[in-house]
């Protein structure tokens, strides 16, 4: 097919899918008071595919396992340690699941990344979901790029070229670091052809979007500035344009009943598919 300059990706996808991110602080401070806020906020929200960073997961019960009935997320899979991992739930079946440390092959790093791959087969063709969690310190800037590129290989290896290619959760970087310039095409590319939407400065509302916000008590004993550092990435070019943000929303900005629901903001993208 000739290449069509003013429809480069051909008629336009107009249907949606909602995808959603959070770190939810594991169990951490008021973890049940914390868990009645981040239902809420996330039941307002109505996302079909939820990516949960530093969630939990034992043998007695686990924190997508507390949530999925109410959010009508009946499926989802976990990665990680059990004290804090990365849970992906969806609104359809969810298979090929694959995990991968990023950065740190052999195991041997603390703050090594950690990324969970699953594909949801939604009604109108797969979702590839790719949960992400990488180094967290002000300073870990070099290993979060190899963490990155790995990242890169990863979505390569498991994901197809085809429907929307999703990557979310916690990057810990400000979108002018060099990890998200390599992810959004400003600087070198993770892998080759592979450059993402941030759905936040696509689709947001003009504002910087912090997800770490000293606003937010929780985050008052790092002493951190306020970031945006929590992302929905969708792949591009797909046709159609699949994948494409047309709307980005934060969570859980607010407390419920007093308590903030976690030490990050969560994030809402609704995605053409």
């Amino acid at each position: 097919m000739a290449y069509d300059i003013e429809r480069p990706y051909g008629p336009l996808i107009e249907t949606t899918v909602r995808v959603a991110t959070w770190n939810t602080w594991a169990r951490y401070g008021p973890w049940q008071d914390r868990e009645r806020g981040l239902l809420a906020a996330l039941l307002a929200a109505d996302p079909d595919v939820l990516v949960l960073v530093e969630a939990w997961e034992d043998e007695e019960s686990s924190q997508a396992g507390r949530l999925k009935g109410a959010l009508g997320l009946p499926h989802h899979v976990y990665g990680g340690a059990p004290e804090s991992g990365i849970a992906i739930l969806s609104r359809w079946p969810l298979s090929g699941r694959e995990e991968r440390r990023l950065g740190d092959p052999a195991g041997k790093m603390w703050d090594s990344g950690h990324a969970l791959y699953a594909r949801a087969a939604g009604p109108r063709g797969p979702i590839e979901v790719i949960g992400a969690g990488l180094g967290w310190k002000l300073g870990h800037s070099a290993q979060r790029q190899d963490q990155v590129r790995d990242l890169g290989a990863f979505a390569r290896e498991a994901a197809g070229a085809q429907g929307p290619l999703v990557v979310a959760g916690d990057f810990n970087a400000d979108p002018g670091s060099d990890e998200i310039r390599a992810l959004t095409g400003r600087a070198a590319v993770v892998a080759p052809g592979l450059v993402f939407y941030d759905a936040w400065e696509t689709a947001g509302d003009g504002t910087p979007g912090h997800t770490w916000a000293r606003a937010n008590p929780w985050t008052e004993p790092v002493l951190w500035p306020d970031r945006r550092i929590d992302y929905v990435f969708s792949a591009w070019p797909r046709a159609g344009g699949a994948g494409h943000p047309v709307h980005c929303e934060l969570l859980g900005t607010e407390p419920a009943d007093g308590v903030p629901p976690s030490d990050h903001y969560g994030l809402a993208a609704d995605l053409r598919y």
